[in-house]
Protein backbone atom coordinates (compact mmCIF):
# COMPACT_ATOMS: atom_id res chain seq x y z
CA UNK A 1 0.00 0.00 0.00
CA UNK A 2 2.90 2.35 0.71
CA UNK A 3 3.77 2.21 -3.01
CA UNK A 4 0.34 3.46 -4.06
CA UNK A 5 -0.25 7.17 -4.64
CA UNK A 6 -2.76 8.82 -2.31
CA UNK A 7 -5.61 8.58 -4.83
CA UNK A 8 -4.87 4.91 -5.38
CA UNK A 9 -4.95 4.19 -1.68
CA UNK A 10 -8.29 5.95 -1.34
CA UNK A 11 -9.77 3.94 -4.21
CA UNK A 12 -8.47 0.71 -2.72
CA UNK A 13 -10.01 1.54 0.65
CA UNK A 14 -13.31 2.30 -1.00
CA UNK A 15 -13.23 -0.92 -3.01
CA UNK A 16 -12.57 -3.00 0.11
CA UNK A 17 -15.44 -1.37 1.97
CA UNK A 18 -17.87 -1.79 -0.92
CA UNK A 19 -16.98 -5.44 -1.48
CA UNK A 20 -17.33 -6.26 2.20
CA UNK A 21 -20.64 -4.45 2.42
CA UNK A 22 -22.11 -6.66 -0.30
CA UNK A 23 -20.53 -9.80 1.10
CA UNK A 24 -21.89 -9.35 4.61
CA UNK A 25 -25.30 -7.85 4.02
CA UNK A 26 -26.40 -4.26 3.78
CA UNK A 27 -28.20 -4.00 7.08
CA UNK A 28 -28.31 -0.20 6.96
CA UNK A 29 -30.92 -0.49 4.17
CA UNK A 30 -33.48 -1.37 6.84
CA UNK A 31 -33.94 2.31 7.69
CA UNK A 32 -37.64 2.84 7.05
CA UNK A 33 -38.91 5.37 9.60
CA UNK A 34 -38.79 9.10 9.10
CA UNK A 35 -35.85 10.58 10.97
CA UNK A 36 -35.20 14.28 10.93
CA UNK A 37 -33.50 17.07 12.82
CA UNK A 38 -36.00 18.88 15.03
CA UNK A 39 -38.42 15.93 15.10
CA UNK A 40 -39.80 16.98 18.52
CA UNK A 41 -40.00 20.70 17.73
CA UNK A 42 -43.80 20.66 18.04
CA UNK A 43 -44.45 17.78 20.44
CA UNK A 44 -41.58 18.29 22.93
CA UNK A 45 -39.49 21.31 21.94
CA UNK A 46 -37.33 21.15 25.08
CA UNK A 47 -36.40 17.45 24.65
CA UNK A 48 -32.79 17.97 23.59
CA UNK A 49 -32.20 20.64 26.24
CA UNK A 50 -33.66 18.38 28.95
CA UNK A 51 -31.38 15.50 27.97
CA UNK A 52 -28.29 17.71 27.77
CA UNK A 53 -28.91 19.24 31.20
CA UNK A 54 -29.42 15.80 32.74
CA UNK A 55 -26.23 14.53 31.09
CA UNK A 56 -24.34 17.52 32.49
CA UNK A 57 -25.54 16.57 35.95
CA UNK A 58 -24.46 12.97 35.39
CA UNK A 59 -21.02 14.16 34.25
CA UNK A 60 -20.64 16.26 37.40
CA UNK A 61 -21.54 13.27 39.59
CA UNK A 62 -19.33 10.73 37.82
CA UNK A 63 -17.32 11.63 34.69
CA UNK A 64 -17.12 7.98 33.60
CA UNK A 65 -20.90 7.64 33.44
CA UNK A 66 -21.36 9.73 30.30
CA UNK A 67 -18.85 7.60 28.41
CA UNK A 68 -20.84 4.55 29.46
CA UNK A 69 -24.05 6.12 28.14
CA UNK A 70 -22.34 6.91 24.84
CA UNK A 71 -21.35 3.27 24.53
CA UNK A 72 -25.01 2.29 24.69
CA UNK A 73 -25.61 3.76 21.23
CA UNK A 74 -23.11 1.34 19.72
CA UNK A 75 -24.54 -1.69 21.50
CA UNK A 76 -28.09 -0.65 20.70
CA UNK A 77 -27.73 0.34 17.05
CA UNK A 78 -25.59 -2.62 15.98
CA UNK A 79 -28.17 -5.13 17.25
CA UNK A 80 -31.26 -4.87 15.04
CA UNK A 81 -31.01 -1.11 14.71
CA UNK A 82 -31.33 1.83 17.10
CA UNK A 83 -34.46 0.78 18.97
CA UNK A 84 -33.63 0.94 22.68
CA UNK A 85 -33.58 -2.85 22.98
CA UNK A 86 -30.30 -2.79 24.92
CA UNK A 87 -32.10 -1.00 27.76
CA UNK A 88 -34.69 -3.73 28.35
CA UNK A 89 -34.46 -5.90 31.45
CA UNK A 90 -34.67 -9.65 31.01
CA UNK A 91 -37.96 -11.42 31.72
CA UNK A 92 -38.73 -15.11 32.34
CA UNK A 93 -39.55 -15.45 28.62
CA UNK A 94 -37.06 -12.98 27.12
CA UNK A 95 -33.31 -13.07 27.79
CA UNK A 96 -32.08 -9.50 27.78
CA UNK A 97 -29.24 -8.01 25.79
CA UNK A 98 -27.73 -6.78 29.04
CA UNK A 99 -26.75 -10.38 29.76
CA UNK A 100 -25.13 -10.97 26.35
CA UNK A 101 -21.48 -12.00 26.40
CA UNK A 102 -20.24 -8.59 25.28
CA UNK A 103 -22.46 -6.73 27.74
CA UNK A 104 -22.72 -8.60 31.03
CA UNK A 105 -20.54 -7.07 33.77
CA UNK A 106 -19.67 -4.49 31.15
CA UNK A 107 -22.44 -2.10 30.11
CA UNK A 108 -23.37 0.34 32.84
CA UNK A 109 -25.09 3.64 33.64
CA UNK A 110 -28.58 2.36 32.81
CA UNK A 111 -29.73 4.40 35.79
CA UNK A 112 -28.55 7.55 33.98
CA UNK A 113 -30.85 6.70 31.07
CA UNK A 114 -33.65 6.16 33.58
CA UNK A 115 -33.02 9.68 34.87
CA UNK A 116 -33.02 11.12 31.35
CA UNK A 117 -36.29 9.35 30.56
CA UNK A 118 -37.91 10.50 33.82
CA UNK A 119 -36.92 14.10 33.12
CA UNK A 120 -38.35 13.99 29.60
CA UNK A 121 -41.53 12.18 30.69
CA UNK A 122 -42.18 14.83 33.32
CA UNK A 123 -42.35 17.49 30.61
CA UNK A 124 -43.60 15.48 27.63
CA UNK A 125 -45.21 12.18 28.67
CA UNK A 126 -45.43 9.46 26.05
CA UNK A 127 -43.67 11.43 23.31
CA UNK A 128 -39.90 10.83 23.24
CA UNK A 129 -38.56 7.33 22.63
CA UNK A 130 -35.83 5.70 24.67
CA UNK A 131 -33.98 5.00 21.42
CA UNK A 132 -33.88 8.72 20.64
CA UNK A 133 -32.78 9.51 24.18
CA UNK A 134 -29.75 7.24 23.71
CA UNK A 135 -28.79 9.04 20.50
CA UNK A 136 -29.18 12.48 22.05
CA UNK A 137 -27.29 11.46 25.18
CA UNK A 138 -24.40 9.94 23.18
CA UNK A 139 -23.99 13.23 21.32
CA UNK A 140 -24.05 15.16 24.59
CA UNK A 141 -21.53 12.80 26.22
CA UNK A 142 -19.07 13.77 23.51
CA UNK A 143 -19.72 17.50 23.40
CA UNK A 144 -19.78 17.91 27.18
CA UNK A 145 -16.30 16.35 27.45
CA UNK A 146 -14.70 18.55 24.81
CA UNK A 147 -15.63 16.80 21.57
CA UNK A 148 -17.76 17.88 18.61
CA UNK A 149 -21.49 18.57 18.66
CA UNK A 150 -23.70 17.57 15.75
CA UNK A 151 -27.37 17.65 14.79
CA UNK A 152 -29.17 14.43 15.67
CA UNK A 153 -31.90 13.02 13.47
CA UNK A 154 -34.76 11.79 15.63
CA UNK A 155 -38.07 9.95 15.31
CA UNK A 156 -37.19 6.36 16.28
CA UNK A 157 -39.56 3.98 18.01
CA UNK A 158 -38.67 1.61 20.82
CA UNK A 159 -38.64 -2.12 20.20
CA UNK A 160 -41.09 -4.44 21.90
CA UNK A 161 -38.45 -7.09 22.62
CA UNK A 162 -34.71 -7.58 23.04
CA UNK A 163 -32.48 -10.31 21.57
CA UNK A 164 -29.62 -11.66 23.63
CA UNK A 165 -28.84 -14.14 20.85
CA UNK A 166 -28.40 -11.43 18.23
CA UNK A 167 -26.22 -9.42 20.58
CA UNK A 168 -24.04 -12.47 21.23
CA UNK A 169 -23.65 -13.07 17.50
CA UNK A 170 -22.93 -9.48 16.49
CA UNK A 171 -20.97 -7.49 19.04
CA UNK A 172 -17.18 -7.83 18.70
CA UNK A 173 -14.80 -8.99 21.40
CA UNK A 174 -12.01 -6.77 22.78
CA UNK A 175 -9.74 -9.39 21.16
CA UNK A 176 -11.05 -8.59 17.67
CA UNK A 177 -8.51 -7.65 15.00
CA UNK A 178 -8.78 -4.88 12.43
CA UNK A 179 -9.82 -7.22 9.60
CA UNK A 180 -12.77 -8.55 11.62
CA UNK A 181 -13.79 -5.02 12.58
CA UNK A 182 -13.66 -3.84 8.96
CA UNK A 183 -15.90 -6.75 8.04
CA UNK A 184 -18.38 -5.98 10.83
CA UNK A 185 -18.65 -2.30 10.00
CA UNK A 186 -18.93 -2.92 6.27
CA UNK A 187 -21.97 -5.07 6.97
CA UNK A 188 -23.68 -1.87 8.12
CA UNK A 189 -22.42 0.21 5.21
CA UNK A 190 -19.91 1.86 7.52
CA UNK A 191 -16.54 2.52 5.90
CA UNK A 192 -12.99 2.05 7.12
CA UNK A 193 -12.96 5.75 7.95
CA UNK A 194 -16.14 5.30 10.01
CA UNK A 195 -14.60 2.34 11.83
CA UNK A 196 -11.45 4.20 12.84
CA UNK A 197 -13.27 7.42 13.71
CA UNK A 198 -15.92 5.66 15.80
CA UNK A 199 -13.23 3.65 17.59
CA UNK A 200 -12.12 7.07 18.82
CA UNK A 201 -15.11 6.93 21.17
CA UNK A 202 -12.55 5.21 23.41
CA UNK A 203 -11.11 8.67 23.95
CA UNK A 204 -13.26 8.78 27.10
CA UNK A 205 -14.00 6.09 29.63
CA UNK A 206 -12.27 3.15 31.24
CA UNK A 207 -11.79 -0.56 30.62
CA UNK A 208 -11.22 -3.59 32.84
CA UNK A 209 -8.11 -5.67 33.35
CA UNK A 210 -10.29 -8.61 32.30
CA UNK A 211 -10.21 -7.30 28.73
CA UNK A 212 -6.42 -7.25 28.42
CA UNK A 213 -5.12 -10.21 30.44
CA UNK A 214 -4.56 -12.23 27.27
CA UNK A 215 -2.63 -9.31 25.72
CA UNK A 216 -0.36 -9.13 28.74
CA UNK A 217 0.25 -12.83 29.31
CA UNK A 218 -0.87 -15.02 26.41
CA UNK A 219 -1.37 -13.14 23.15
CA UNK A 220 -2.62 -15.55 20.45
CA UNK A 221 -1.84 -18.48 22.75
CA UNK A 222 1.88 -17.69 22.65
CA UNK A 223 2.41 -17.46 26.40
CA UNK A 224 3.89 -14.03 25.72
CA UNK A 225 2.60 -10.45 25.75
CA UNK A 226 1.44 -8.64 22.65
CA UNK A 227 4.61 -7.51 20.84
CA UNK A 228 2.80 -4.36 19.65
CA UNK A 229 3.06 -2.66 23.03
CA UNK A 230 5.41 0.04 24.24
CA UNK A 231 7.65 -1.56 26.93
CA UNK A 232 7.05 1.17 29.50
CA UNK A 233 3.31 1.03 28.89
CA UNK A 234 3.35 -2.76 29.19
CA UNK A 235 5.20 -2.49 32.51
CA UNK A 236 2.56 -0.08 33.79
CA UNK A 237 -0.22 -2.47 32.74
CA UNK A 238 1.59 -5.38 34.40
CA UNK A 239 1.62 -3.38 37.63
CA UNK A 240 -2.06 -2.53 37.26
CA UNK A 241 -3.16 -6.01 36.15
CA UNK A 242 -0.97 -8.76 37.65
CA UNK A 243 -2.19 -12.32 37.19
CA UNK A 244 -3.69 -12.40 40.67
CA UNK A 245 -5.51 -9.07 40.32
CA UNK A 246 -9.23 -8.46 40.63
CA UNK A 247 -9.96 -8.34 36.92
CA UNK A 248 -12.63 -5.69 37.45
CA UNK A 249 -9.92 -3.12 38.16
CA UNK A 250 -10.22 -0.38 35.53
CA UNK A 251 -8.00 2.14 33.79
CA UNK A 252 -8.44 4.84 31.18
CA UNK A 253 -8.21 3.77 27.56
CA UNK A 254 -6.01 6.70 26.69
CA UNK A 255 -3.91 9.22 28.58
CA UNK A 256 -6.84 11.69 28.87
CA UNK A 257 -9.85 9.48 29.71
CA UNK A 258 -12.18 12.30 30.82
CA UNK A 259 -11.49 14.54 27.80
CA UNK A 260 -12.74 13.77 24.29
CA UNK A 261 -9.75 14.52 22.06
CA UNK A 262 -7.40 12.76 19.64
CA UNK A 263 -5.03 11.50 22.35
CA UNK A 264 -6.42 7.99 21.75
CA UNK A 265 -4.88 7.97 18.26
CA UNK A 266 -1.60 9.43 19.46
CA UNK A 267 -1.41 6.60 21.98
CA UNK A 268 -2.04 3.99 19.28
CA UNK A 269 0.80 5.40 17.18
CA UNK A 270 3.09 5.07 20.20
CA UNK A 271 1.87 1.49 20.86
CA UNK A 272 -0.05 2.47 23.98
CA UNK A 273 -3.50 1.22 23.04
CA UNK A 274 -5.32 -0.45 25.92
CA UNK A 275 -7.51 -2.96 24.10
CA UNK A 276 -6.33 -5.31 21.38
CA UNK A 277 -9.22 -4.08 19.23
CA UNK A 278 -7.75 -0.58 19.55
CA UNK A 279 -4.06 -1.26 18.95
CA UNK A 280 -4.77 -3.54 16.00
CA UNK A 281 -6.07 -0.52 14.07
CA UNK A 282 -2.53 0.83 13.90
CA UNK A 283 -0.36 -2.25 14.25
CA UNK A 284 -2.03 -4.90 12.09
CA UNK A 285 -3.77 -3.37 9.09
CA UNK A 286 -2.50 -0.90 6.47
CA UNK A 287 -5.99 0.40 5.66
CA UNK A 288 -6.82 1.42 9.21
CA UNK A 289 -3.24 2.53 9.99
CA UNK A 290 -3.52 5.36 7.45
CA UNK A 291 -6.54 6.81 9.23
CA UNK A 292 -5.11 6.35 12.74
CA UNK A 293 -2.04 8.32 11.69
CA UNK A 294 -4.16 11.05 10.13
CA UNK A 295 -6.42 11.45 13.15
CA UNK A 296 -3.42 11.48 15.49
CA UNK A 297 -2.15 14.53 13.61
CA UNK A 298 -5.44 16.31 12.89
CA UNK A 299 -8.00 16.49 15.69
CA UNK A 300 -10.44 18.52 13.59
CA UNK A 301 -10.46 15.79 10.94
CA UNK A 302 -11.19 13.22 13.64
CA UNK A 303 -14.01 15.30 15.07
CA UNK A 304 -15.64 15.71 11.66
CA UNK A 305 -15.35 12.01 10.84
CA UNK A 306 -16.61 10.98 14.27
CA UNK A 307 -19.71 13.15 14.02
CA UNK A 308 -20.43 11.82 10.52
CA UNK A 309 -19.98 8.24 11.71
CA UNK A 310 -22.32 8.69 14.67
CA UNK A 311 -25.01 10.10 12.40
CA UNK A 312 -24.61 7.19 9.97
CA UNK A 313 -24.72 4.63 12.77
CA UNK A 314 -27.85 6.33 14.11
CA UNK A 315 -29.57 5.65 10.78
CA UNK A 316 -29.58 1.89 11.47
CA UNK A 317 -33.16 0.99 12.28
CA UNK A 318 -35.39 -1.88 13.26
CA UNK A 319 -38.13 -2.09 10.60
CA UNK A 320 -40.55 -3.82 12.98
CA UNK A 321 -43.41 -1.88 14.52
CA UNK A 322 -42.43 -0.28 17.82
CA UNK A 323 -43.77 2.02 20.51
CA UNK A 324 -42.77 4.86 22.80
CA UNK A 325 -41.95 3.08 26.04
CA UNK A 326 -43.03 4.76 29.26
CA UNK A 327 -40.20 2.93 31.05
CA UNK A 328 -37.04 2.21 29.08
CA UNK A 329 -36.56 -1.13 30.84
CA UNK A 330 -39.86 -2.78 29.86
CA UNK A 331 -42.37 -2.82 27.03
CA UNK A 332 -45.59 -0.95 27.71
CA UNK A 333 -48.14 -3.11 29.52
CA UNK A 334 -45.46 -5.32 31.10
CA UNK A 335 -45.00 -5.72 34.86
CA UNK A 336 -42.73 -3.02 36.28
CA UNK A 337 -39.05 -3.91 36.67
CA UNK A 338 -37.45 -4.46 40.12
CA UNK A 339 -36.62 -1.39 42.15
CA UNK A 340 -33.69 0.31 40.44
CA UNK A 341 -31.49 0.27 43.52
CA UNK A 342 -31.75 -3.54 43.50
CA UNK A 343 -30.23 -3.84 40.04
CA UNK A 344 -26.67 -5.14 40.15
CA UNK A 345 -24.11 -2.50 39.10
CA UNK A 346 -22.52 -2.88 35.69
CA UNK A 347 -18.86 -2.19 35.05
CA UNK A 348 -17.53 -0.60 31.91
CA UNK A 349 -15.58 -2.70 29.43
CA UNK A 350 -14.86 -0.77 26.27
CA UNK A 351 -15.82 2.82 27.10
Amino acid sequence: MALLPRAGRACLLLAVAVCLAYAFGRRADAAVKELRVGYYADTCPAAEEIVREAMARALAREPRSVASVMRLQFHDCFVNGCDGSVLMDATPTMPGEKEALSNINSLRSFEVVDQLKDAVEERCPGVVSCADIIVMAARDAVSLTGGPRWDVRLGREDSLTASQEDSDNIMPSPRANATALIRLFAGYNLSVIDLVALSGSHSIGEARCFSIMFRLYNQSGSGRPDPHMDPAYRAALHALCPLAVDQNVTAGMDATPVVFDNQYFKDLVHLRGFLNSDQTLFSDNPFTRVMVKRFSEDQDAFFRAFAEGMVKMGELQNPSKGEIRANCRVANGSPPPPLRNQVAPFRVLDF
